[in-house]
């Protein structure tokens, strides 16, 4: 289990939009793309299942639909809704398969220049997508059918490719920095983040092989 202890993991969860409505625009931001990197990154792990795949794509269906609809209009309790069941549907996926490299890449930038990590794998995913697509491009097409061109979504033809894109915008409209560049990042420490990325229990679950030269040139081309 990723809460690594079964009496640690909850038997109920209460999803209630007005508890939300309060929270600052960027934590609404920033939790949102969280949650839309799970509903990605499960959606292609080694250990993906048809368990995990159910819920990704509607963990994906919802959030890529509702989450520039909660920015645009904080008090819209049906969007707000929809992303916290999204973001439910993608912590049952990573339950049934895991995460992969966005978030080994994502970990290092927090525990080293404290960038919030929603923002962390907001900024490596769509890299991660790229690199992945080389081997899994058509697992990306067939979660962009579940979203079908909404919310300004790619169509499936367009692959990693468009869905790479598509999610590094969402950080765009969220007002978010989309380069490490701009988050406090030291050009000079991305050897040491790459070796400490490569270490990192997901890194294993990412679909494509990636070692710590890989993770050193997946930084690069978020700088």
């Amino acid at each position: 289990m990723a809460c690594g202890d079964k009496k640690a993991s909850c038997k109920l969860a209460i999803l209630d939009p007005e508890l939300t409505v309060t929270q600052p625009a960027k934590v609404t931001a920033l939790t949102g793309l969280d949650a839309v990197v799970h509903a990605v990154e499960t959606y292609v792990t080694k250990r993906r299942n048809p368990v995990s795949l159910a819920f990704s794509r509607e963990a994906w269906r919802l959030l890529e639909a509702n989450f520039t609809r909660v920015l645009e209009n904080p008090g819209d309790l049906e969007a707000r809704g929809a992303m916290q069941l999204g973001a439910s549907f993608a912590g049952w996926a990573i339950e049934n398969s895991m995460l992969g490299a966005a978030h080994a890449l994502a970990n290092p930038l927090t525990s080293h220049f404290e960038v919030p990590h929603g923002l962390a794998v907001g900024i490596m995913l769509p890299h991660v997508v790229r690199f992945n697509g080389a081997q899994c491009g058509h697992w990306y097409g067939e979660l962009l059918h579940a979203s079908v061109g909404e919310n300004g979504a790619p169509l499936p033809e367009a692959g990693a490719a468009g869905l790479a894109d598509f999610i590094a915008e969402l950080v765009r409209r969220a007002e978010l920095p989309t380069q490490l560049r701009e988050c406090g990042a030291i050009a000079e420490k991305l050897p040491d983040l790459a070796a400490e990325a490569a270490k990192q229990w997901t890194a294993g679950h990412n679909p494509r092989s990636v070692g710590e030269a890989d993770m050193r040139q997946l930084y690069e081309a978020a700088w």
